[in-house]
């Protein structure tokens, strides 16, 4: 058409400069344009076959300066740089391309080579112009097409520079990406346009571009690596040799040889690994295909210039060894390529793959690496990075499994890649899930495999690299934040490593650095957890030549005492063995380290010299005005000296008891003469006695051996011993020093603080060994209350307060406070008579929340920075805010002292006493009224005392000042929402606020009076039940407290004790139901926990922290302990239980009409289980009246479609009502006399009722006329059209008649051959067919065949027994030790009661599954696996033989007049209706013999009969289920027909060169995920549809029809077919 066109202009005129002086006037167009390019083609072609006009050169000449320059030029750029759109951008690109099209044929016409290069010079200046800038794209766009235009034409050797020079600033263009300002479109444009028309010039445009790639500057990081693959990709063609060009060596010469550049490589493998997009690399397979195809095709050796460090060449081709190659890396891109589509169903096939890549990797002969092991890398890198989590798991798992099956040469680059990419990949916490089928706290199978995997890789380390891997490996661990469950598992490989030499200081360091990482979890159990192993680390690996005792000491200090390194605990003597061992190993201190422990290497010693470097006074001393030191050396210290005692202990084999007595009196000494000495010395520096104190503090703490119950050892009694001889003096010293007023600066509050807790460690040590009055505590204690109380009252004569009077009145009322404290836990300490003293009404006439005026000096700051304070014991004296605070509350400590030792004294209104004693008692309104003023003054972490006191108070004006009770708990509530996030001190005040709000006095006389106080508190209760959902551990502390204080009041009163209890019923209610639904982290870090708590004793954080009990079952199991304590012969009781029972079935009525999702496992399923499972707790306690009025709920219950495991529990308690009272039994046969339609399957739940007739019968002594009820009952529903209903029948019928049989009933003798005939056929069922596998399973199941229904009636069973052989998750299973760990309420009589007595336990779940079908099901795959059988099981004619299901179809189409095939197509993994009714309307348009479906429920769906338009009614369809298709698939195979798959594979068969067979089966695909492996294993073949678009894949309807037709088709063509 073009040519035509040309030689039509040309005919019209000869002279060719006429034609192009007309096109190029006029207005411009796209039509012009091309036109003019059409002709200049054409006088170019003519010009090369030597008939040109001469005149041509000067025209051409015109044209491309005179015309399409100005034209290019001129052309508007896009607006914004954004992507063109529409007629106007179409025109644009059609002018732009025509016009570069004709500047080339004008440079080649030109006559010589002056215009392109001209051309050239100019475009180039104005590309560096353009920039191209914001504005200027028109020109930049013009700039570049003239280069890509006349670069072809310009002369490799003379227009060398300039190409060079081009080559170089269209690189540059691309490289620069986002940073120099080029858009995404200016660098496409260049390398889609310029970089491929350059390439074309040969050598030195392609020399120019790769030097600017290759150049060791030009660096290759992750923003580098898309641009470097775009300019390669570009010129690939170039770059790479072409097969057959050495038959040209002159164009040979046009640019290197890509393949043999280790750079190349290295960016190939970047846009692998670590490119972000898809078409990166897919450019970067792409360059490898390529490589890999030239390499075959040249058949010439080959090989990579060797990088960095030792090892193969990145890539090398050898044409002896070719077949392996090519095999190796048709593997390697077939994987790469599997993992774009990042869908786990697809790669999974594909991983064997890879365990060849490294059978070809390594070499047989020598074991070294025949490829580079990063080719490898980058597979795994690929899949780490994967969005699909579950595709990371996969990939980590595959890597730490490589060491399993193979030894694998010693590599860096796997070394770094452990390091960098693989712990990476490990700090993501969902990869240590469990596996489908692990029970909870079995721990994480890729944590395991991690810990093998490291344990064998450092084995297999050389020595003199392991040392240096494992400091990488921990210092890697610092570099960020890891969750608690990645700490935990890597820290625990670490301590599985075999000892080795392999850490000195700075592997020391690291794990110091990470367990600082391990404190910020908030998870205290895991956190513990990981010190312990990472301490046991630093005992395996590190080198003690290298280290110091010091090292070790500080690197000790990190590990935490309270939460794993407690003395006693199995830790605590694996590191006291390490020490023994290596004792005198150590390292010496360097001379000028430390002046007094230089050149010491033995423990002893050095703990001797730490004492005595502790005690001496230091020299930095200034007087009394020093701040209180650190509390860190004291610890360090303290936990030295007690591991050198126990190491000492150790070396004397525990029969020199003497020898540990001397070696701690030894190390001791120079604290004990201190200690002796600080109440006559009064001249001791300050220093001295705090160090002196906080050791003696540390000592004691330290020395609690943790986990060995009460017991002392004999270090801890010779210890205490020590200290008993220096308590006098030491009590003395405190006195004199909080009553002299010598505390009179800020810092010495810290101080006061101190005092007061050695105070309270000799006062319980005394108690410890028998309290006498007269020790040196008793006679501390009057005066230092006398004291007190005497600063206190001190008012001063008017004037300013100065800053010791106020420090002294603080000192004073905190001694009082913690004196109040003592003498409330242990009141053998009272000093006074039970009247109220002077103390007493000094304390009640107290001026609640008076603060301490701030005086006007501030106090002289210590700028030395050794004298800062950082007490871990209390807050730091920053501030006088933080002293007025304590003052208040060491106020309300005396004050709740006061109000719980004279609580009788309350009264009930405040006008009934008119000159009170104790006014802060006898007055409770005023004193309330305060509390609420002190709740709003102090912060929320000193509010505790003031909860202690509203407890006492609230009760007594709750009737008479009901508004101000209400404001109080209102204002308790906001206080406490508001600590929701602050843990330390969150726990304590919310037991104290619900032991306030929830005090039975308190819920009494609310339910009595029924005012608002009662509303307030049941708001109260539901907004405690709301924050369990987010923070778990709430709503156990509510349950447990008002639990027991009812089991309190049931055992003080007989009658009437649980009245009150009735009224917040809804309290156990929800009690009962309760359970969140976790989110899967929150899941999988209470697995963990479970996990980490099943070590028991072998892990140290189980023995040091306190477990807690704040997991949600404990909420459950203390409300069903707390019902199994109630009386059901206790009037109070029984009301209470038939009350709480009432509103469970109400509960579960509620639940069922819920529009919510109903499916197994969901939250509307547990909840209901959980109200079962409460009936069966309460059921013992039942009567026949309370029966009668709840046992028709209880029969509806089991008409509604439940699950399974609900449906258990509704048929237990069933039995167990008709076990207890027959007088039921009518009722219970009203319920099989409604409409089969309203039934449905629910009547299989009273069918499995009669079941259990033995049981139920076995106390009636006149059993016939229930037999032969049950027998006519039964033997009707086995008419029943569903299968399922048939099954359950003949289940209850068996064992009606052996009951009938063994009872000789001769009523039922006529009966007797037809039932007898009916289960023999049942029995002896030929064949291996679904019915026959489901009678055998249904006779199998643990509730027919196992099951006992009164005697399996315990706690076991309910909660843990039938929960796990039901199919519920694990959730839902409570063992049965937790009910005897929770010790809040105690274990009723019955004990026994709570454990199964039979084999039920021992018992796995089974195959069969027990689901109703109807029509409000949660979803399609809750449907049960037993329903998918094809051949009806008839009674009453049971010689009926056998027909081929084929047969039967092709039966029936041959009386429709159908022509069939013997085409069976297979849409069992179909989900969609949609796509099942057109399939069905297409296998019957072309007579397939058979629709495979997987479940004939489908045909009811509108959708499906929307689309099938009646052809269910002409084909046969045949109901399969997903897991029966392995049976089915080799049954048709045993037939003869060949399996064909519809699935795209690494093997698949085109769909145009297939030929069908005549017994063809066609499987087609799920809709989202194709053809599961395990399936494509039974395949014949995989028949793949041809395709020439983008898309990868059609609707599953099409697909199944097109080959359908191709069936068809062929079958039609064949001569002689009888069907056509």
């Amino acid at each position: 058409m073009e040519w035509v066109l040309a030689d039509a202009l040309l005919s019209q005129s000869r002279d060719p400069r006429v034609l192009l002086g007309a096109l190029c006037h006029g207005e411009t167009s796209a039509e012009r344009v091309e036109t003019l390019r059409f002709l200049l083609q054409r006088l170019e072609d003519e010009e090369a076959r030597g008939g040109g006009a001469g005149a041509l050169p000067e025209a051409a000449h015109e044209v491309a300066a005179g015309y399409l320059l100005p034209l290019l030029r001129g052309l508007p750029g896009r607006p914004g740089g954004g992507a063109e759109l529409g007629p106007l951008a179409s025109q644009r690109r059609r002018v732009l391309r025509a016009a570069g099209a004709a500047l080339r044929s004008c440079a080649r016409l030109a006559g010589g080579p002056q215009l392109a290069a001209a051309l050239a010079e100019e475009a180039l200046r104005d590309l560096h112009a353009a920039g191209p800038a914001p504005g200027l794209e028109g020109a930049f766009e013009a700039a570049v097409e003239v280069l890509a235009a006349v670069g072809p034409c310009l002369r490799p050797l003379e227009d060398a520079p300039l190409l060079e020079r081009a080559a170089q600033a269209a690189l540059a263009l691309v490289l620069a990406g986002n940073e120099a300002g080029p858009s995404e479109d200016a660098v496409a444009l260049v390398a889609g346009r310029l970089l491929p028309a350059l390439g074309q010039c040969g050598g030195a445009a392609l020399r120019a571009v790769w030097e600017g790639l290759v150049a060791p500057g030009v660096p290759l990081g992750p923003g580098r690596i898309e641009p470097q693959l775009l300019v390669l990709s570009a010129l690939a063609e170039k770059l790479l040799p072409e097969p057959g060009v050495d038959r040209f060596p002159a164009a040979r010469e046009a640019g290197p040889d890509a393949r043999r550049y280790w750079r190349f490589w290295k960016t190939v493998q970047a846009g692998l690994a670590r490119a972000e997009d898809a078409l990166t690399r897919k450019r970067a397979r792409y360059l490898l295909q390529r490589a890999v195809e030239v390499s075959a095709e040249l058949g010439a050796d080959c090989a990579c210039a060797p990088g960095e460090g030792p090892g193969p060449s990145l890539f090398w081709w050898s044409e002896k060894k070719k077949d392996e190659l090519l095999k190796f890396w048709e593997n390697y891109i077939l994987i790469m390529e599997t993992l774009e589509g990042n869908q786990i169903h697809v790669i999974k096939p594909v991983l064997p793959k890879l365990n060849s890549l490294f059978e070809y990797a390594v070499s047989e002969e020598n074991g070294c690496w025949l490829f580079h092991p990063s080719w490898h890398l980058c597979i795994y890198k690929r899949m780490f990075e994967s969005e699909n989590k579950i595709l990371t798991k996969e990939g980590v798992t595959h890597f730490l499994e490589l060491y399993e099956t193979r030894v694998l040469p010693f590599s860096p680059e796997f070394s770094e890649f452990i390091i960098g990419p693989l712990m990476d990949a490990l700090s993501e916490s969902s990869l240590y899930s469990r596996s489908p089928g692990q029970l909870i706290g079995s721990g994480s199978p890729l944590g395991l495999k991690l810990q093998k995997f490291l344990v064998t890789y450092i084995s297999l380390l050389p020595e003199e690299i392991k040392s240096s891997f494992l400091l990488k490996f921990i210092q890697k661990m610092t570099s960020r934040h890891w969750c608690a469950i990645p700490i935990l598992f890597l820290s625990k490989a670490l301590a599985n490593i075999p000892r080795c030499k392999a850490l000195g200081v700075e592997g020391l360091l690291a794990l110091r650095d990470v367990l600082r990482c391990t404190m910020i979890t908030h998870q205290i159990l895991l956190r513990g957890a990981a010190q312990c192993y990472l301490l046991q680390a630093a005992i395996n690996l590190v080198d003690v030549e290298k280290v110091s005792l010091s090292d070790m000491a500080t690197f000790l200090m990190s590990v935490r005492q309270e939460e794993s390194l407690g003395r006693g605990t199995s830790l605590w003597t694996e590191l006291c063995e390490w020490l023994c061992v290596n004792d005198s190993c150590f390292r010496r201190n360097s001379p000028g380290s430390s002046a007094g422990l230089a050149e010491t290497s033995s423990l002893n010693a050095y703990v001797k010299n730490l004492i005595h470097e502790y005690i001496k006074s230091p020299a930095w001393e200034r007087g009394e005005n020093c701040c209180m030191p650190d509390w860190f050396e004291a610890k360090l210290v303290a936990m030295m000296v007690l591991l050198a005692v126990d190491v000492e202990g150790m070396k004397s084999q525990y029969s020199e008891k003497r020898r540990t007595q001397n070696v701690l009196r030894i190390f001791l000494d120079p604290l004990l003469d201190a200690l002796v000495k600080f109440g006559t010395n009064a001249y001791m520096p300050l220093l001295k006695t705090d160090r002196c104190l906080q050791l003696l503090l540390k000592l004691l703490h330290t020395c609690l051996l943790k986990g060995s119950g009460t017991q002392d050892d004999e270090v801890s009694t010779l210890l205490q011993n020590f200290v008993m001889s220096t308590m006098e003096s030491i009590s003395e010293f405190i006195l004199r020093r909080l009553t002299m007023n010598e505390l009179s600066r800020v810092s010495d509050l810290d101080r006061c603080h101190l005092y007061l807790m050695v105070l309270t460690e000799l006062i319980n040590l005394h108690l410890k060994i028998g309290w006498k009055r007269g020790n040196p505590i008793w006679r501390v204690i009057s005066p230092l209350i006398n004291a007190s109380i005497r600063h206190l009252q001190e008012t001063g004569s008017g004037q300013e307060p100065t800053l010791g009077t106020q420090i002294q009145r603080a000192v004073s009322m905190a001694a009082l406070a913690k004196v109040c404290e003592a003498i409330d836990q242990k009141p053998e300490l009272q000093p006074d008579s039970l009247d109220a003293g002077p103390t007493e009404r000094f304390l009640s006439s107290l001026q609640l929340n008076q603060t301490l005026q701030k005086p006007l000096t501030e106090d002289s700051r210590c700028v030395h920075p050794e004298c800062s304070s950082f007490s871990e014991e209390s807050s730091s004296s920053q501030g006088w805010g933080k002293i007025v605070a304590q003052y208040i509350h060491d106020q309300w400590v005396c004050l709740s002292f006061l109000l719980k030792k004279y609580h009788t004294l309350i009264p009930t209104s405040e006008g009934e006493i008119l000159e009170p004693v104790l006014p802060a008692v006898q007055m409770p309104v005023r004193t309330l009224q305060s509390a609420l003023e002190a709740l709003t003054i102090l912060p929320s972490d000193q509010v505790l005392p003031v909860f202690h006191c509203m407890k006492i108070l609230v009760p007594k004006p709750l009737t008479s000042c009901e508004s101000l009770c209400i404001e109080s708990f209102d204002m308790a509530w906001k206080i406490i929402a508001s600590l929701s996030n602050t843990q330390l001190v969150f726990w304590p005040n919310l037991k104290a606020f619900v032991q306030f709000v929830f005090d039975p006095k308190v819920l009494t006389i609310a339910a009595k009076t029924k005012g608002q106080a009662y509303f307030k508190i049941k708001e109260i209760m539901y907004k405690l039940i709301e924050m369990s959902a987010i923070k778990t551990g709430v709503f156990n502390v509510l349950i447990s407290y008002c639990c027991q204080s009812w089991i309190v009041s049931a055992s003080n009163v007989s009658q009437g004790s649980l009245s009150s209890a009735k009224n917040y019923s809804e309290l156990v209610l929800e009690a009962c139901v309760f359970g969140t639904v976790f989110r899967r982290d929150q899941r999988l870090i209470q697995d963990v926990q479970t996990f980490v708590e099943n070590l028991g004793h072998d892990c140290a954080a189980n023995v040091v922290i306190e477990n807690t009990k704040r997991e949600d079952h404990y909420v459950r199991i203390c409300a069903v302990k707390f019902l199994c304590l109630l009386d059901g012969s206790n009037m109070s009781h029984k009301l209470f239980i038939e009350d709480l029972a009432i509103k469970l079935l109400d509960k579960d009525e509620l639940v069922s009409k819920s529009r919510t999702r109903y499916y197994v496992n969901s939250h509307q399923h547990r909840v209901k289980n959980r109200i079962w499972q409460t009936l069966l707790v309460l059921f013992p306690r039942f009567d026949q009246n309370f029966l009668n009025r709840i046992i028709d709920k209880i029969f509806q219950a089991g008409f509604i479609n439940n699950q399974a495991s609900i449906k258990y529990f509704i048929e237990w308690i069933i039995i167990l009502i008709l076990h207890k009272f027959p007088q039921f039994f009518l009722k219970f046969w009203d319920c099989f006399s409604y409409g089969e339609e309203n039934l449905k399957t629910s009547i299989c739940t009273f069918l499995s009722v009669l079941s259990h007739l033995d049981i139920i019968t076995e106390n009636i002594p006149e059993k016939k006329l229930i037999l032969k009820q049950a027998l006519i009952i039964v033997l009707h529903w086995c008419f029943n059209h569903n299968f399922s209903i048939r099954l359950y029948a003949l289940v209850a019928l068996k064992k009606i008649w052996s009951m009938c049989k063994s009872l000789h009933i001769e009523e039922l003798d006529a009966l007797t051959s037809v039932i007898e005939s009916s289960l023999h056929q049942v029995e002896n069922m030929h064949g291996a067919g679904n019915a026959k596998k489901n009678w055998q399973r249904i006779q199998e199941h643990f509730f027919f065949a196992a099951f006992h229904p009164l005697k399996d009636y315990c706690l076991e069973t309910i909660f843990y027994i039938l929960p796990r052989l039901s199919g519920l998750v694990e959730d839902e299973w409570i063992a049965i030790g937790k009910f005897t760990r929770f010790t809040d309420i105690p274990l009723d009589a019955g004990f026994q009661w709570y454990l199964s007595p039979t084999q039920l336990c021992e018992l796995k779940p089974s195959d069969w599954s027990q689901q109703d079908i109807g029509p409000h099901s949660g979803e399609a795959d809750s449907q049960s696996e037993w329903a998918d059988v094809q051949k009806k099981i008839i009674p009453w004619k049971n010689n009926v033989p056998d027909l081929d299901l084929e047969l039967v179809f092709q039966d029936r189409a041959a009386r429709l007049g159908k022509s069939i095939s013997r085409l069976v197509v297979v849409a069992s993994l179909i989900d969609k209706p949609a796509n099942l009714g057109g399939l069905c309307r297409t296998c019957e348009v072309f007579g397939a013999s058979a629709l495979v479906v997987s479940s004939l429920q489908c045909i009811r769906d509108k959708q499906f009969q929307h689309l099938s338009v009646s052809a269910e009614q002409w084909l046969p369809l045949v109901e399969v289920r997903p897991p029966q298709l392995i049976d089915y698939l080799q049954q048709k195979k045993a037939e003869g027909y060949t399996i064909v798959g519809v699935e795209q594979t690494a093997r698949s068969v085109d769909l145009t060169q297939y030929c069908f067979p005549e017994k063809s089966l066609l499987l087609l695909g799920n809709e989202r995920e194709g053809i599961p492996a395990n399936l494509i294993q039974q395949l014949d073949v995989c028949v793949e549809i041809p395709q020439q678009g983008i898309i990868r894949s059609l609707n599953v309807h099409v697909s199944g029809a097109l080959l359908i037709w191709e069936y068809t088709r062929q079958q039609l063509l064949r001569p002689g077919d009888a069907g056509s």
